[in-house]
């Protein structure tokens, strides 16, 4: 990846916690009513879930530079894992301090079973390619 791609793989990385951080702390208070469930899994959770899978993809693309060995990859892969598990714990304890909001410890599974999956994805990728 060029130097170019790289700063604008950070800058939509930057843009990409931005809208998380948008949607976890904004005050929605016009918005349509939507279903309370979805396939029988609550709504809120669907939404945690989708939110929080891009994260290992666009943190990748934004410092996965040069994993040259397989333990780098894994390695990577761990510290991807846990630093969006930071970035939603600490979008949930946030949440537990505005008046107009709640935390709730099922949306952070939520988020962390999206980095999960994800990070698994993104490390057989990462592997298949560097295989090749």
């Amino acid at each position: 990846m060029t130097r170019r791609q790289r700063i604008w793989a950070r800058i939509l990385f930057g843009v990409y916690l931005a809208a998380v951080a948008f949607l976890c702390f904004g005050k929605f208070s016009s918005t349509k009513e939507v279903p309370m469930e979805l396939w029988g899994i609550p709504t809120d959770k669907v939404v945690h879930f989708l939110m929080f899978f891009p994260f290992p993809f666009f943190a990748c693309l934004a410092f996965g530079g040069s994993l040259r060995k397989p333990w780098q990859a894994v390695l990577w892969t761990v510290i991807a894992f846990l630093s969006g598990c930071a970035f939603a714990a600490g979008t949930e304890w946030i949440q537990t301090k505005l008046p107009y909001r709640t935390g709730d410890p099922v949306d952070f599974q939520a988020d962390a079973l999206a980095l999960l999956i994800c990070s698994v994805i993104v490390l057989i990728l990462v592997l298949v390619k560097k295989r090749k």
